[in-house]
């Protein structure tokens, strides 16, 4: 068979990407950070290995779904994402060759197999991988019932899985192609500007509406990062989740409240170590149709701010890590 061509835009869907299955964060404050994600979120840490730690949430079905690593700066060190299949990822990783976006194969993470290392245009590290390691709850930690990954910690504000993350780029429109083209993600919703420029795009691999947003960065600084969200059960959960922040004295950026674009109900604050997290009921609203037509949000729409007309704190267009000039 010959070698699998790039994905046309317009051709029939390619369904080789399973779903994000971590990110992982650099961060200048390591036990701090490791402080708010274990007693402020609830998460669980699963392993260490050098400067990383590694944590999950109580329902990820792999061992983690979150990187820690100590750093001199914060963002985002890469975004990781699980085939399909070992056949799914020979096919990606050979659509990718010749893209210029390559940057290799690496096989000493921990939790899983071989993962295939690449950029978006942007320059955002972007990991491909099947093999993976299934989470084995400890005694300590072994679930009443057996279709539930670990115990529910009841701790913090227990957030249930990684849900998406937010990128910044300079170019959405060459970034949206890449993730389209070379990985096979569906476009559902965006923000077209006037002048046709592209400020936003959010994809989706599976059923839900989003697993990865990226927006315009207006510094104009390429690989930046916005924030990575975990998911609560409802909107009750994020009412409660301030409440901790607070108790915890985490400043609060903004919400809770409601996105007019993908509706969801969040909650943003930031860890210790510089970068934005939210907690959010996110999977309210799943793409069922197999030819979805995506959602073009206009200039003038997006100025009305939020879903019941709260306006947009300026931080959230201006503060993205690691920092540059400021911000």
């Amino acid at each position: 068979m010959g070698k699998p061509a790039m994905t046309d835009i317009s051709e029939e869907p390619v369904l080789d990407i399973a779903h994000l299955g971590h990110i992982e964060l650099l961060t200048p404050k390591p036990d701090e950070s490791l402080k708010f994600f274990v007693d402020v979120l609830g998460m669980t840490e699963s392993g260490r290995k050098g400067d990383s730690v590694y944590l999950r949430a109580w329902d990820d079905y792999e061992r983690y779904s979150l990187k820690l690593t100590g750093t001199k700066t914060s963002g985002l060190g890469h975004a990781a994402f699980r085939a399909r299949s070992p056949q799914a990822l020979e096919r990606r990783v050979a659509a990718l060759q010749g893209s210029g976006y390559e940057i290799g194969w690496v096989d000493d993470e921990l939790g899983h197999g071989p993962a295939y290392r690449c950029h978006d245009p942007d320059g955002h590290v972007i990991e491909l991988y099947y093999e993976t390691e299934r989470y084995v709850a400890p005694a300590s930690l072994k679930p009443a019932l057996k279709n539930q990954a670990q115990r529910f910690p009841a701790r913090g504000a227990n957030v249930r899985r990684l849900d998406h993350f937010n990128g910044l780029a300079v170019d959405i429109k060459a970034n949206r192609e890449f993730f389209q083209r070379y990985l096979g993600g569906r476009l559902t919703e965006q923000i077209v500007l006037n002048d046709g420029t592209e400020a936003a795009m959010w994809i989706t691999f599976t059923n839900k509406s989003y697993d990865l947003a990226y927006s315009r960065d207006h510094t104009g600084t390429r690989g930046r990062f916005h924030h990575v969200t975990y998911a609560l059960d409802s909107r009750e959960e994020i009412l409660r989740a301030a409440d901790i922040f607070l108790e915890n004295g985490v400043f609060i950026e903004t919400g809770p409240h409601k996105h007019a674009i993908q509706q969801t109900f969040f909650l943003y604050v930031y860890e210790p170590g510089g970068n934005r997290l939210e907690v959010a009921n996110a999977g309210a609203r799943l793409i069922l149709a197999p030819d979805w037509q995506p959602i073009v949000w206009s200039e003038a729409e997006r100025a009305k701010g939020q879903a019941w007309g709260l306006q947009t704190i300026q931080s959230f267009h201006t503060h993205g890590t690691p920092p540059v000039g400021g911000h």
